[in-house]
């Protein structure tokens, strides 16, 4: 295949991605305003597609997933009693987003529970996992010393990181959601990493060792 037809190829598939996302926010959108006038399905709709989104966040925020699910649902209720006030122009991920940092926040201050799932429930290997044992149990013992390491963050730096190095949001969606300059992002992530890093050197260090 020529350069010519890679080019051509590329381009396609660019604006077939751009249409898919124009086609999938058009469609939220219609829920929204479904939702609003009273239509509980369209509700739901909305629900099964940003659920794992928001457990997600939630359950990198409280660190323990049956707290997560909790949040969840208080994020969903919240969601439900705002529909109004949501700007349709904007996307509808972020706000989810803040709702869920939000609320994952009132959530530890109201509880104080900073405790996350042990590192049995992190490794999860069923026996059709067990060839794959070894690099399961690497994973999950990273994602573990991750999670164990996150409780040393602060609010802002624990959400900063989430949302840009876990759910790989831009730093211009982060400040959007958090309501912070991009400068202030960028400093706040500065300062994650290098407490993250100073807590799994200090606790961890055959990871970061094998991390390289």
């Amino acid at each position: 295949m020529s350069q010519t037809e890679d080019k051509k190829l590329s381009l396609s598939e660019t604006e077939t991605d751009k249409k898919e996302v124009r086609d999938s926010e058009e469609e939220v959108i219609e829920a929204i305003k479904k939702a609003r006038d009273g239509d509980e399905s369209a509700f739901r709709k909305l629900v099964e597609k940003y659920r794992s989104q928001v457990v997600g966040v939630a359950f990198r925020m409280v660190g323990d997933y049956e707290d997560a699910k909790d949040v969840s649902q208080m994020v969903f209720i919240k969601t439900y009693q705002n529909l109004d006030r949501f700007d349709t122009s904007k996307k509808f991920s972020t706000w989810l987003y803040r709702i869920t940092i939000n609320a994952s926040i009132d959530f530890l201050r109201k509880y104080k529970k900073h405790r996350h799932e042990s590192l049995d429930e992190s490794l999860n290997i069923t026996k059709e996992d067990q060839a794959d044992a070894e690099e399961i149990y690497k994973r999950g013992l990273i994602k573990w010393a991750i999670n164990q390491s996150l409780e040393k963050l602060s609010e802002k730096q624990k959400s900063v990181f989430i949302l840009r190095d876990l759910e790989g949001l831009d730093i211009k969606m982060v400040a959007q959601i958090l309501s912070m300059p991009q400068a202030t992002v960028r400093w706040y992530l500065h300062r994650a990493r290098a407490k993250l890093k100073e807590e799994l050197t200090k606790n961890f260090p055959q990871l970061v060792e094998r991390r390289g």
